[in-house]
């Protein structure tokens, strides 16, 4: 294979998801299929190589270093076609363990944490004395000997003994010990335990499902695609150049993501930075929207920009102020006069609820036209659900909790139900009405939606329910800012719990987070740039899931007609299926 081809080939998938992962996979089943390297007439054939494994097994057995074993059966069935000079045999035909020994002495031991199985090395065993064995520690194990972890074996633990250790190393009973007599190469032999066909042996043998393991009888008896032992040199020669060339292939996609988020970053930096003037300002909003769909390559990013939008939202600098507009300040007015007729009609309870006190004032800078307040000043009313479990019925009132609006709307469709009579007592102190936000409070915290139906629901004491005057706040607007960085950075303020308890947002500390209210004309343009920029977002996004699927497709293409080209391109001897 031309690496500079690949390259340049590569380049149009390499952020199809898990791109490099899947070039080494496709290396390793190429590999152990025949299909990498060319054969040759003069290598000595398989079937000649497992006539001198046997012969060697049966040397050691008469010399009393090697257990004998019951002949494996023939493979009746062939998992796919080999070249002409290789043979399917079964494991235990072409390695053998090398027996059980208890520890009498210090020993290196390998289990599951010693194993780096990215590198397929034998990387930090400990040194252990016989008092201190584990029970496990009972299996022979000798330098160039291949281990593979019997349990759990999806997570790959497979490894070479590439160190002559000393002590003399003992492996935990979860493992495997292969020995391949100086005729199946320990590397190919890995390469082999790791390929798509055998994870797929394994999958079918394997028994459990909590902690899923394949036993020592099972194993021995999964197929094995030995070629000559020539050809085992030349694969894996070949294997080890494809791997650095994904290696080098892994470290230009590395630099060209880093590329990207610091591009992406120093981007949105600018758009938030506190000094920027609006002419700098539109300058680098302008570069922003146009750019940064281009640079973004991951779910991350859009992320990374939705909150950037909802910032700049909260901060003023995503649509222009209007010196005509009324000043927020006249909405506070308007907003402590209704609270206060409400109090007075009894539609509100008077607060009683205590904070705690802010220890440092927040650092937040507003336009002038705009006041810088707090939740409690803003809002008519702070409450949350019901703190006793109610009664689950099969048909009732939908009951709401934190699920029931993860996606980020509320969606009543899965919803639990209680008796109308336990309503009615809930919704005595909170009545969840269109326009109102519910914010997560226990648990996931700060998640903020619209309540957009007039069907009557109550709430778990999860979920807080925040109403705001509407004359004077757009409750769209509410969920900007309760949604956005600066909310997110004053709930981690005052949220309580942690470690072995369940964070929350207590209702008193609430009341105390800060709200940068604008005038109202301009929240309802906020509301519209911001609905703007998240349809972008949204086409970005569904072009980022649209073009992971084509890349995906088009990897494989790319990756067989590439790869099928090192096969076909020297001369071949001998057929290759």
């Amino acid at each position: 294979m031309n690496a500079d081809r690949l390259f340049t080939l590569y380049d149009r998938v390499a952020d199809a998801p898990n791109a490099i992962d899947r070039l080494r996979r496709f290396v390793l089943d190429l590999a152990v299929r025949g299909k990498l390297v060319e054969q040759d007439s003069a290598d000595e054939p398989a079937s000649e190589l497992l006539k001198r494994i046997a012969a060697e097994k049966s040397r050691l057995v008469k010399a009393g270093k090697l257990r004998r074993r019951k002949l494996a059966s023939r493979l009746d069935e062939r998992p796919f076609s080999l070249p002409w000079s290789w043979n399917w045999a079964r494991i235990r035909d072409v390695v053998s363990d090398r027996g059980q020994k208890v520890p009498d002495r210090p020993f290196t031991y390998i289990d599951v944490s010693a194993i780096d199985k990215e590198a397929g090395l034998v990387a930090d065993p400990r040194v252990l004395d016989p008092e201190n064995a584990p029970s496990r520690a009972r299996k022979v194990a000798r330098l160039g000997d291949v281990v593979y972890s019997c349990v759990r074996p999806y997570l790959l633990n497979v490894a070479i003994i590439e160190v002559d250790f000393d002590p003399r190393p003992i492996a935990s009973t979860a493992f495997e010990v292969l020995n391949g007599h100086g005729l199946v190469l320990s590397r190919y032999t890995w390469m082999v335990l790791r390929s798509s066909f055998m994870i797929a042996c394994v999958e079918q043998r394997q028994r459990g499902q909590a902690y899923p393991a394949i036993n020592s009888t099972d194993f021995a008896v999964l197929p094995f695609p030995l070629p000559p032992l020539a050809e085992q040199h030349r694969i894996v020669a070949r294997v080890d150049e494809l791997m650095a060339l994904c290696d080098r292939l892994e470290e230009t996609r590395a630099a060209r993501e880093d590329t990207r988020d610091r591009l992406t970053k120093a981007s949105l930096t600018r758009l938030t930075a506190p000094e920027t003037d609006a002419g700098a300002f539109r300058s680098h909003a302008r570069f922003a929207i146009h750019a940064l769909p281009a640079l973004t390559a991951r779910a991350d990013q859009v992320k990374h920009l939705r909150q950037t939008i909802l910032s700049l939202a909260v901060r003023g600098k995503l649509v222009a102020q209007d010196p005509t507009d009324e000043p927020a300040s006249e909405l506070l007015r308007r907003i402590s006069e209704e609270k206060a007729r409400l109090v007075k009609a009894g539609g509100i309870r008077p607060r009683r609820l205590t904070s705690r006190r802010r220890r440092k004032s927040v650092e937040f800078t507003t336009p002038r036209s705009w006041e810088l307040t707090d939740l409690g000043s803003t809002s008519l009313k702070i409450t949350d659900g019901a703190h006793k479990t109610p009664t689950y019925v099969a048909c009732g009132v939908p009951f709401v909790s934190v699920k029931d609006f993860s996606s980020g709307r509320l969606d009543l469709s899965n919803t639990r139900f209680i008796p109308q009579s336990e309503h009615e007592v809930l919704y005595r102190r909170c009545d969840p009405r269109r326009g109102d936000i519910l914010l997560a409070r226990i648990g996931t915290l700060g998640r903020a939606v619209i309540v957009d139906t007039d069907v009557e629901f109550s709430l778990f004491v999860s979920v807080a329910l925040i109403r705001f005057d509407r004359a004077n706040v757009d409750p769209r607007f509410s969920q900007i800012v309760l949604n956005s960085p600066l909310a997110v950075q004053e709930f981690n303020r005052i949220k309580v719990g942690g470690a072995t308890h369940t964070n929350k947002l207590n209702l008193g500390d609430l009341h105390t987070v800060t709200f940068p209210l604008p005038p109202l004309i301009e929240q309802q343009r906020i509301v519209a740039k911001v609905d703007e920029l998240m349809t972008l977002c949204d086409r970005v996004e569904a072009g980022l899931a649209s073009t992971h699927d084509t890349r995906g497709r088009l990897l494989e293409s790319l990756l067989r007609a590439t790869l099928k080209s090192a096969v076909c391109e020297p001369a071949t001897v001998g057929a290759v299926s």
